[in-house]
Order: C-alpha cells, then structure tokens, then sequence
C-alpha cells in the first residue's frame, strides 16, 4: 500500500488557523543526524541554479526516511478556503464625527502597531469574529454600521490606517484524500484590503504560502512575515528505513527551484496576477536547513490596491518578530531540532535584521545567534544601537541577558549577565531605556533589576523574592511596573491570577507596593498583552478572567496600591479600549459599553 504523504509548516506563533494532527498519525521519523549550526552571515544568491543547487544540498543534509522534519498530516476537517468564500457586505457607512481619546492596541514599542482581533480609530471599533466576518461598530450611536464576510480561517487579526483595514488570516485548501483516515492539505498565509469609508468593501486580496508568524506597522506601511516550507512529496510506503531515504533523496534531486521558492497571488476586482519570489530576493546565512524560507512582504494601506508585496526572502525559519519603526528582528529558536533530532538542548536562536525605510522593501542588514531560547518578543529590545536580549538555557537551566552590536552584516556580543534564576526559567522580561527587568519562577519569584547602561558591562543591580510569577511586565508610570501572572503558594503551585504593582525607582531595592489575587483564575493576558488594557488617565487597568471568574478584573493602579474600579463580571471578555469618556469590552457574542468613572453598563452592541 502506497499513502503520499504532502508536506505542512505547522503553526506556533500567531493565533490562526494551524496544522493539527490527523485520526491516525504515521510512525514518527527517526532521529537524524543535526544540521551544524549556521556562522550567520547572509549571502544573496546570484542565479537561480546556484539557488537550487545549494537548497537541494541543504535539504538532503535534513532529509530522513519519513521526509523533512516537519512533516505532519492534517486533520480531515480543512478551514475554510479564502477562495470559496463570497465577499457579501451589508450596512450603512458611519458618521464622519471626530474622532475623541481612544486607546491603541498594547504593544511592545510605539510607533510599530501589531495584528489584533479589535481595532479602533476613536471614531469607529473594526473587529474581526472567529468565523472570519469583519465587523464595523459606530462609537457615538452604538451600533454596528457595516459587516463583511472575509472567509479567512479562524483566528485572523488586523491592522488599521485611516479608511483601511488590512485583514491577516489563513487559506486552507484540500489538496487530496487518500484514504478515509487521512487528508493532507497545504496551508497559505492571506490578506485582504478593506475599504471601510462606507459599507466594508473588498478591495485586494493577497494569497501566499505557509504560516504567519507575525507583522509590524509604522504609519499607513505594514511589513508581514511569513514563513514557507518546500513543496516536496514524498513517497510513503512499506519499506526499510534505507530504501525509503533513498526514495526521497530521489524526490528532492528531481525537484525544481520552483519547489522552494514561495508563490503569490492578488486579486483586485476581477483581476488576478500571480508570480513567485525572484530567486535575487533570497538570501541566506553560510549553512541552513533547506527546509523553510521566510519572507517579508510590504504593504502600503493607502496604496489604491495590494501588490506582490515586494517579498524580501532568506532561507531560515521563525518564530518571533520584534519590531520598532526603523527596525524589524526575526528570531529562530530551532526548536524543531529538540522535536526531531532528540537534541536535549537547541542550538543557538538565530537573528535576523531587515532596516525598514519609511516606504519600499525591507533590507537584510545583520544576523547572529544567541545561546538558549527566547519567551516571546519582550526578550528583545533595541536601544541606542544595541540589541538586548533575554534567553534561558534549557540545558544549564538558567538564563542571561546579552548585549549585541551591529558591525557590518553581523551582531556581535559586547556583554552580557549569566546566571540568573538557577533552576528556573524566564516567565516574563521588560526592558525600559538602559534598564532592564527579569522574572524567573520555578517555586518562587526572582524579580531581577538590570543596569545596562554600559552595554559592555551590564550588571544585576537588585532582586526581589517574593511567591508567584508575573507573566507580562507593564509600565505604569515613572518607575513603577504592574505584573500579571499568578500566585503560587511555596512548593509553586499556581493559586490564581495575581495582579502586583513594583517600584523600580531604587535600582538595588525593587519594592513590591501592592497585589490583588483572583483565586482559581487566569487571564489570557498572561500569554497575550493585547489582551491588557492600561489606560493613564485614569489609572485604570483592565485584565480579562476566566475561571472561577469570568469578564475582567479593573483596578485603579494609585498612589502606590490597586483599589478595585468595578464590576466587569459576566461574559468571557476578550479586548477592553476606551474611546471617550466610555469603557468598551469586546466579547465573542457583542461589545459591552460602560461609563468610564463607574464602570456601570450603559450599552450592548451584539455581533
């Protein structure tokens, strides 16, 4: 019996559509030989046969006999295809009133927006469901204006710029079914223009191959990273294991450059161009797997319609994005080899700098690797030309911060701290200026304050002890820092969400001033800050809970304590902003609207 079995990336950062596993899962591959790690400097290929050639290798050096190492079958239940869906729109256009005091979405550096499910403009509240319909609330009326079913998969997110929404999402597209267990399909990243300056109207749509692994914006430009595997197949069947690699050693040298290179697809109106990354667009590092290709695609949302996105590619996965309006990092931490290679610890994460001009395609500009991995992409920050960076190694079961240089095309290590929370890991990292703050936990909190104002010579100034974790470090004024995490008792275990305020003004003495425990619950918050809402002119801060709990917590962050604000019991809350002088609650059924100084429920807007 032959099966055939269709390579798929599988998903890991945003929160969209993803691979899964199928009712019945092949054997598992064998422990290959690991890929040497790559000396990181990033090299243009100069034709398209140097490019084959040099994939074909690199792919063959991570080939085992079940195929690549992220090989994985799918679920016989494919999302929707973005193709098959229809772009009905409904609804009347909104008020043109000006816009009041709003709230942005939480991010980690101004000036670079980041994909969220809910944005708004002060004027307007644009949201998009889990079933993929674009939502449009006016503010001062309170109601929906308009709605437009996009057939992204679930778990899109979006951007937003004057009378645009740019939508990212998933198409997902059946490719063949084999047997009754099994289906296999390939997975491609989108993006859908929308018009919303009356009802929401489809402008462009963009098809492209594989994950989202996140996107920046910096004015009206957006820049979104994906990240592609090679359309290989590989023959499944009865056999010894030196049989089948050679079967697939076959496959790859027949396969051509097209395999590799990811493909693209825009429609706008009736009209639809489709091409593929020019093979002198792709880059990659001195040694690499073959085996993923990321790309960053440029879009301008005041440009009249979508492009081909400009795509900008290296051979090399990831994971992470980090990105500052000049700036955009891309992190992989490798661990696949983990997962596949039965490697106890992952070589180093690999970096990769594009410099971003104010309009146009990115620019490789340096790369380099940093021991352990990182926990999100607080672990990095770029401050006064210096790269800092927060990883734990699994192995030592410890952590560091390291301190990088850009000379040349590499990212050189200046400095660096080791050591930190033997035993543990890194739960939480925020770096503000030339200082920096660490959380490790494993039975107790280390909360660590950073002096690195001498890049070459940074230091651990302070720690504070204390139980429990914080999960996500938010500054709420000059030298104070809300975490949100969980309590734990003294053996580590978690106890319920823990909301703590710190006073970092004594570099040696981090204080915690305050904390509010909510027993039995978390908040996804935790893992997600767009899910925080900090709102400075009133002191108030709002977590989403579940649990024990539902709906969120809002406290007023004051004079050194955390009193509660009011009652936001109910509905599974999702997103709180403030437009105006109204709290609005975004919840998977409809928006609560309450008045800010009370909290007390003034409208209902269901979706």
């Amino acid at each position: 019996m032959r099966r055939r079995l269709w390579l798929c990336v599988v998903f890991s950062v945003l929160p969209l559509a993803g691979c899964t596993s199928a009712v019945e899962k092949p054997a598992p591959p064998p422990v290959a030989k690991p890929v040497p790690a790559a000396p990181f400097k990033l090299v243009a290929f100069d034709s398209c046969d140097r490019l084959l050639k040099e994939l074909r290798a690199a792919t063959l050096r991570g080939l085992t006999p079940y195929g690549l190492h992220n090989a994985v079958p799918e679920a016989a239940n494919a999302a929707r295809d973005m193709t098959g869906a229809g772009d009905m729109a409904a609804g009347v256009a909104g008020s043109p009133v000006e816009a009041q005091k709003y709230s942005g979405t939480n991010v980690h550096e101004q000036g670079a927006d980041e994909p969220d499910i809910v944005k708004t403009d002060g004027r307007r509240i644009v949201t998009i469901d889990a079933g993929g319909t674009l939502h449009v609330i006016d503010a001062a009326s309170r109601r929906e204006t308009g709605r437009l079913a996009l057939g992204v998969a679930g778990g899109a997110q979006l951007l937003l710029a004057g009378d645009r929404a740019l939508v990212l999402g998933y198409n997902a597209k059946t490719m063949e079914r084999i047997a009754p267990k099994y289906q296999y399909r390939t997975i491609g990243a989108g993006a859908v223009l929308v018009d919303l300056s009356g009802p929401p109207t489809i402008i462009s749509r963009f098809r492209g191959e594989g994950r989202m692994v996140d996107a920046r914006q910096t004015g009206s430009v957006a820049r979104i990273v994906l990240s592609s595997a090679p359309k290989l197949e590989f023959p499944y069947a009865e056999g010894n294991e030196k049989t089948l690699l050679e079967r697939n050693k076959q496959v790859v040298n027949r396969a051509k450059v097209d395999a590799w290179l990811p493909s693209w697809e825009v429609t706008t109106g009736g009209s639809t161009t489709e091409g593929k990354v020019d093979c002198g667009a792709v880059s990659r590092p001195d040694s690499f797997t073959g085996a993923a290709m990321l790309t960053v695609l440029t879009f301008d949302l005041a440009a009249p319609a979508l492009t081909d996105g400009s795509p900008v590619s290296v051979v090399a996965d990831g994971d992470i994005v980090y990105g500052t309006p000049t700036s955009l990092y891309i992190a992989n931490d490798q661990r696949w080899r983990i997962e596949s290679f039965g490697e106890k610890n992952a070589p180093d994460t690999e970096i990769f700098k594009f410099a971003l001009p104010a309009a146009g395609k990115p620019t490789f500009e340096a790369s380099g690797a940093v021991p352990g991995r990182l926990l999100n992409q607080y672990s990095l920050s770029e401050w006064d030309g210096h790269l800092r960076v927060a990883t734990t190694d699994l192995a030592e079961r410890s952590s560091a911060v390291r301190v990088f240089a850009q000379r040349g095309g590499k990212l050189d290590e200046v400095g660096k701290i080791e050591g930190l929370g033997k035993g543990e890991r890194i739960y939480s990292v925020r770096f503000i200026g030339d200082r920096g703050y660490v959380v490790t936990f494993r039975q107790t909190d280390p909360l660590y304050s950073l002096d690195l104002s001498n890049p070459a010579r940074p230091a651990v100034t302070g720690e504070l002890k204390i139980t429990g974790y914080s999960a996500h470090l938010q500054p709420v004024g000059e030298n104070l820092l809300v975490g949100v995490g969980q309590e734990a008792s003294a053996q580590g275990v978690r106890e319920g969400l823990l909301i703590s305020l710190f006073d970092v003004t004594d570099p040696a003495d981090p204080r915690r001033l305050a904390q509010h425990v909510v027993a039995d619950t978390s908040s996804e918050a935790e893992f997600d800050p767009h899910a925080l809402l900090w709102w400075p002119e009133t002191q108030l801060l709002v977590v989403p809970v579940s649990g024990n709990t539902n709906g969120a917590v809002a406290v007023h962050v004051r004079n050194g304590t955390i009193q509660p604000a009011g009652n936001l019991a109910g509905a599974t809350i999702r997103r709180s902003l403030v437009i105006g002088d109204q709290l609005w609650t975004l919840a998977d059924d409809g928006l609560g609207v309450a008045d800010l100084s009370t909290l007390d429920r003034v409208g209902w807007v269901s979706l």
